[in-house]
């Protein structure tokens, strides 16, 4: 087996080399690098930064104007008798957001960067919200009605605004079922190696890999994932219903504790994070690229704005307007990064790790690891520590069992792009079920496969240059649809509104009313 798991790292091995010229790119021409200041700026940074600066003025800053709104459409109790509530679907949303990301790349971001990529991801995330509004009123716009349920997303608006054709609509789908099916190994990993580390903690003994424990956990979350996932979207629902608001306020409460036990340390905490993000000799040398670059990648990792991969979710919504759940979609952002990545930082910075005598030897720790050293570090010598490193992990558990279910459903969706049939739904559902079985099969072999997991960076990176053209093309629709919903006439919603013939399901509920 381990030959097997060596021969996969080989193959994939150009992977990673790949994505980091991508997200480079031109940074890593000698000619550009050396123009002043712009040359710290990589392509894809000014196309998400950019992207999200312009649509939030164009927009008028509706991530703030309709916050406020947002926030009181997801406390409205409806009945849905299509698809799933507004609420269900930002949970679902968040099911994918907030994943192991807001905890290893935060991590992993400060290490690399200093605690100055921490602003950066709250100006990625400010600004990223204005484009997931995009993204989330497109795939309401072009959302397609299936049995009791919708479905939507990238590969359906980038294909009714690439002239319809069938292929474009099959190739974008294909994209994201193998962006996920890539990012799947990581996520059965992560869940199966959290919960061996818990029992490590409650047992204060090691428990190897190739145990019987590994293996019965394996096979039970294989099983239940199974149970869950072929039962179709709003099964997962019913589980990130639950999940979703628990580990968030369980994290959240978690960190505020380690924040409480520390607070002598705000102060520094916020001068480092805005010295790193403002040192004067940083905007002219590599310094700044470095800091910028890993703040807004990993940002983006996160909350995935301007991917298009959580537009899956905004389609499976009644919503009664396509505006409504794109305010949803833009508050998701600010759920995973302005609140869940900012604890998570507050914890790396003020334990103070990243620095000191002792920064080299936590710098050579995997992700994970850097964090609960951190938060060792916050509760020195007392029985809190045990405690606060099991619930971390806890969350770190179900932030990644959240995302795999995510990731299996969206595939779903994605998948009925391609064909609509139960038979090759169910082919998709076993398929990714087989992937994730497999990166816990690595857990157990006691490898990590590095170079495939390097995929989630590609296919991210990928899926951007994708899906912020389409989305640009797709504009002059958001912004018409966004007029009629701040005029609030009494008018529905229909093809007319933004000048199409298309939007079928809008057409046919407003006949309806």
């Amino acid at each position: 087996m381990q030959g097997i798991f060596e021969s996969i790292n080989g193959i994939f091995s150009f992977v990673g080399p790949l994505s980091d010229f991508l997200w480079d790119f031109p940074t890593n021409f000698e000619w550009y690098a050396s123009i002043p200041l712009l040359g710290n700026f990589s392509f894809a940074i000014i196309l998400l930064l950019g992207s999200g600066i312009f649509f939030s003025f164009r927009l008028g800053f509706i991530q703030v104007t309709h916050f406020k709104k947002g926030v009181k459409t997801m406390t409205e109790k409806r009945k849905v008798e299509i698809g799933i509530s507004p609420l269900a679907a930002f949970l679902l949303s968040s099911a994918m957001r907030v994943g192991p990301g807001n905890i290893i790349g935060v991590t992993g971001a400060i290490a690399v960067g200093g605690p100055g990529a921490l602003f950066w991801m709250w100006v990625s995330a400010f600004f990223g919200m204005a484009v997931a509004y995009m993204e989330g009123v497109l795939a309401q716009i072009f959302k397609e009605k299936k049995d009791d349920e919708f479905v939507g997303g990238l590969p359906f608006y980038g294909r009714k605004l690439l002239g319809n054709k069938v292929w474009i609509g099959v190739f974008l789908s294909l994209l994201y079922i193998l962006y996920a099916f890539c990012c799947l190994p990581a996520q059965g990993f992560n869940v199966v190696s959290s919960i061996g580390r818990m029992a490590e903690i409650v047992s204060g003994a090691s428990i190897p890999t190739d145990s019987a424990f590994y293996y019965v956990v394996g096979a039970g979350i294989i099983l239940i994932t199974a149970v869950v996932a072929f039962g179709g979207i709003k099964k997962v629902t019913k589980w990130t219903d639950k999940m979703v608001p628990v580990m968030a306020v369980l994290y959240i409460v978690t960190v505020l504790v380690l924040i409480i036990l520390n607070i002598k340390a705000i102060p520094y905490l916020f001068r480092t994070v805005f010295s790193g993000a403002f040192k004067p000799e940083a905007f002219f040398g590599g310094v700044f690229g470095t800091v910028l670059a890993q703040g807004v990648k990993r940002g983006l990792m996160s909350n995935e704005a301007g991917q298009g991969t959580i537009t899956m979710s905004a389609a499976a919504a009644d919503a009664e307007h396509p505006c409504e759940q794109g305010i949803l979609s833009s508050i998701g952002v600010f759920l995973d990064t302005i609140v869940i990545c900012t604890l998570s930082g507050f914890v790396v910075i003020m334990a103070h790790c990243w620095e000191g005598p002792n920064a080299e030897a936590w710098a050579a720790l995997d992700k994970l690891p850097k964090f609960t050293e951190s938060v060792a570090e916050l509760t020195p010598g007392t029985a809190a520590n045990a405690i606060m490193t099991f619930l971390v992990t806890l969350c770190f558990c179900m932030f990644a069992y959240t995302c795999l279910l995510g990731m299996i459903s969206f595939s779903e969706i994605a998948a009925n792009r391609i064909r609509k049939d139960s038979k090759f739904i169910n082919v998709i559902r076993g398929i990714a079920l087989f992937v994730a079985a497999f990166g816990i099969l690595c857990n157990i072999a006691g490898l990590e496969l590095g170079n495939l997991w390097a995929f989630s960076d590609l296919g991210n990176i990928l899926i951007v240059f994708f899906n912020v053209p389409i989305v640009y093309i797709g504009s002059k629709y958001v912004y018409r649809a966004t007029k009629h919903y701040r005029e609030d006439d009494g008018t529905p919603f229909t093809s007319q509104v933004i000048g199409r013939d298309d939007c079928a399901f809008w057409d046919e509920r407003a006949k309806e009313k």
